[in-house]
């Protein structure tokens, strides 16, 4: 893909197709400024052997080549993120009025996914860590308890690594999954780099998963939007993921992102595991140093794994800020404004940032700086969030009052935010990043869900999903 690109850019062909800008020629001042014009240049039309969804060709011939990489039966290039990945998981395992097994922590891509499918949710609750106030993965406990309660499921979901890089039970939870013949689906967008070192967890593929979403953007180095979506499973024809792909992929994607696709997979077929040693020993030193400093304290595995705390990816390192007076979005905005850290993730309590295979030791160097110089302030503040600081709560068991797809396409009206307890929502409202909602489509308004999203908006945090961004109303079922 990335040599046919090269050879096409520097074709001296007269295009009258798209893209308008003709490999760069009318490439605007601000965007040349920015990137150059050899990028525009290789932002090509469908050329042979292009076509995302065609048998033959460069890209099929990649996806191959990807598939044998992280022991895939079938893999395909997506453009258009993890999220349509998820969603094609979803769409192609389940349809309208079947019952699919998920986490209530899950990404809006999955309550997308629900939508599109017409499925109907069988939340469960992921297990709770009270002292670091995380919400871990969910248990083969409670998800054999969901299967006993729900024998006609059509399939299970996961999220397995958390954004905080907390690894659940995925072999046992594929026991469970098969024992009733059933896929399981594991959104695994934070581990598309697991499967090159022994010092990382299990891939999910490797633990027995049927599917796997990973954004290869994320951890690897793919460029930003450009993720995989894995299958290795005879439960599921390949056809109806492909065809529900062809649905939601652009019928139009960048060959640019598709190509960093292939890259990233050159790269780790033949330098993955020394990447991953120099990355996990930055990730090794970060982790020591950062222990030590007064007042903060970093998330480890524990010495008895929990069936929800399987395992932890080293590379992410969660840092609880609390003791210093600050909450993650103040600590973050010190981190960037000041010392020029950026975190991956924000929340109440924590900072969460990853160690890359484009992290060098300078930059731990840097980090440990900021983090040292973190101001400390009165705990007043913090002991208010920390109550609030874990969603789902422990006593919080979803039972939506209609289907996502129902509520979505419902007739919806607007309420003040204190009339709206105890209403059904038409809207997901959720923080960004992580992109967990809140608040779903066709769930009854917890009071306890509006005080969270009040907190986090107080605290600086983005709200995204909802019709009305200052949080004053809410969109409801009409009645």
């Amino acid at each position: 893909m990335i040599d046919a690109l090269l050879a096409a850019s520097h074709s001296d062909a007269t295009l009258f197709c798209t893209p308008g800008h003709r490999r760069g020629r009318s490439i605007p001042a601000s965007m040349e400024r920015l990137m150059g014009s050899q990028a525009y240049s290789a932002d090509l039309p469908d050329l042979p052997g292009f076509n995302l969804f065609e048998s033959e060709g460069f890209i099929a011939s990649a996806q191959i080549r990807a598939a044998q990489l992280f022991g895939a039966d079938r893999t395909w290039f997506l453009a258009n993120g993890s999220t349509v990945g998820v969603m094609a998981a979803i769409l192609a395992t389940c349809g309208p009025g079947d019952k699919i097994i998920l986490p209530r922590n899950v990404h809006t891509s999955a309550i997308s996914g629900l939508i599109l499918s017409g499925a109907h949710p069988i939340f469960i609750n992921p297990e709770y860590d009270p002292d670091w106030d995380l919400v871990h993965c969910i248990t083969p406990y409670t998800v054999a308890r969901a299967l006993d309660r729900h024998p006609d499921a059509k399939a299970i979901f996961m999220v397995s690594p958390t954004y905080h890089g907390v690894c659940g039970d995925v072999g046992a939870i594929a026991h469970l999954a098969h024992q009733q013949n059933i896929p399981l689906i594991v959104d695994e967008a934070h581990g598309a780099h697991f499967g090159f070192h022994a010092d990382l967890p299990a891939a999910a593929l490797t633990s027995g998963a049927d599917f796997a979403v990973q954004s290869t953007h994320k951890t690897l180095s793919a460029l930003t939007q450009a993720s995989l979506l894995h299958q290795k499973s005879s439960l599921v024809d390949p056809r109806r993921v492909g065809s529900a792909l062809q649905i939601l992929q652009s019928s139009s994607p960048s060959n640019l992102l598709l190509a960093s696709l292939e890259g990233a997979c050159q790269q780790m077929s033949a330098d993955g595991p020394a990447l991953m040693s120099q990355t996990l020993a930055i990730a090794r030193t970060a982790r020591a140093g950062i222990g030590k400093i007064a007042g903060l304290s970093i998330l480890q595995k524990p010495e008895a794994p929990t069936a929800g705390f399987f395992d932890l990816d080293p590379t992410r390192l969660t840092v609880d800020v609390s003791a210093l007076g600050l909450d993650g979005f103040r600590a973050d905005e010190i981190c960037t404004e000041q010392f020029g850290i950026v975190a991956e993730l924000p929340t109440l309590r924590h900072l969460t940032f990853i160690v890359s295979l484009g992290n060098r030791s300078e930059d731990i160097d840097r980090l440990f700086y900021a983090l040292r110089h973190l101001p400390q302030q009165s705990t007043l503040a913090t002991h208010k969030v920390s109550r609030l600081a874990g969603w789902p709560p422990t006593t919080h068991i979803c039972h939506p009052a209609r289907s996502p797809r129902e509520a979505f396409f419902a007739p919806r009206v607007s309420v003040p935010i204190d009339r709206a307890p105890e209403r059904v929502s038409a809207e997901t409202l959720c923080p960004y990043p992580p992109g967990i909602p809140v608040i779903l489509p066709g769930e009854a308004i917890a009071p306890e869900a509006i005080a969270f999203l009040q907190q986090i908006q107080a605290a600086g945090g983005l709200i995204a999903g909802c019709a009305d961004p200052t949080l004053q109303s809410i969109q409801v079922i009409q009645d």
